[in-house]
C-alpha cells in the first residue's frame, strides 16, 4: 500500500502520520468552510471522515453547549481522534465511533449539523451516503461538504491515480447528488484561487 492510500483509510504507523498532516494540512479549509454556516452552540453534531480530529475540536469550540460525535471507517482514525480530543470525551460532550457512511449507525433525524472535510471523494456512492446523511439529519439541519478539489483543476487529478478509489467531483455533481438524497435548499461557495468548494445543504 502507498502511503498516499492512508488519506482514504489511514491504517497503521504511515495512518497515524498521515492523521496528523490532515489535521495541519486542512486547517485552513475547515476555518473557510466554517465561515459560510453559522452555528447554534447547543447543537448535536456529527463529523463524518473525522481523520485525526481537528474538525471535532473546532465543532466543539463552536458548540460549547452542545454534542459532538466523530465517525471514521479506520480504527486509526478513530484512535487519533479520541486522543486528540480525550478531556471532552471525558466530559460527555464529544464520543467517536467506527462507522461506514453508506450505514451510519445511528436512528433518524438525531443531528443539527453533519459535516464531510476531505472525505467525499472517497464514498461508496454519492446519492446513497448523502441519503444515509438526510437521513440521520434532523428537520431544518445542515450538511456541510468542504473539499481543495473542487473537480476543475487538472493538476488535481494526479491524486486519483495516486489513491485507488479516490474521485473528485465538481460542485455541479454534488449539487444534483444532494438533490436526488432529498436536500432542499443548497448553497454553493467556491474560492477560486485555491479550486476549493465549500456546499451547505439544508433539510
Amino acid at each position: 500500500m502507498s502511503f498516499f492510500e492512508n488519506t482514504r483509510k489511514p491504517q497503521g504507523f504511515g495512518g497515524k502520520l498521515m492523521t496528523k498532516m490532515m489535521n495541519r494540512g486542512h486547517a485552513k479549509l475547515s476555518q473557510w468552510g466554517f465561515s459560510n454556516i453559522s452555528v447554534n452552540p447547543d447543537a448535536a453534531v456529527l463529523d463524518v471522515g473525522c481523520g485525526g480530529g481537528a474538525n471535532i475540536v473546532a465543532w466543539l469550540n463552536k458548540c460549547g453547549n452542545g454534542h459532538v460525535t466523530g465517525m471514521d471507517y479506520s480504527e486509526v482514525s478513530v484512535a487519533e481522534s479520541q486522543k486528540l480530543n480525550a478531556a471532552a470525551i471525558k466530559q460527555g460532550k464529544c464520543c467517536v465511533v467506527q462507522g461506514d457512511v453508506s450505514a451510519i449507525p445511528f436512528p433518524d433525524a438525531v443531528f443539527d449539523y453533519v459535516s464531510a472535510f476531505e472525505t467525499v471523494y472517497f464514498w461508496p456512492g454519492l446519492e446513497k451516503c448523502f441519503f444515509e446523511v438526510n437521513r440521520v439529519l434532523k428537520n431544518g439541519g445542515t450538511f456541510l461538504i468542504c473539499n481543495e478539489s473542487d473537480g476543475t483543476n487538472a493538476t488535481d487529478e494526479k491524486w486519483t491515480k495516486l489513491i485507488d478509489g479516490m474521485k473528485i467531483y465538481t460542485s455541479e455533481q454534488l449539487v444534483a447528488a444532494l438533490k436526488e438524497a432529498g436536500f432542499k435548499e443548497i448553497k454553493t461557495y467556491s474560492n477560486t484561487k485555491n479550486h476549493w468548494i465549500s456546499i451547505v445543504a439544508m433539510k
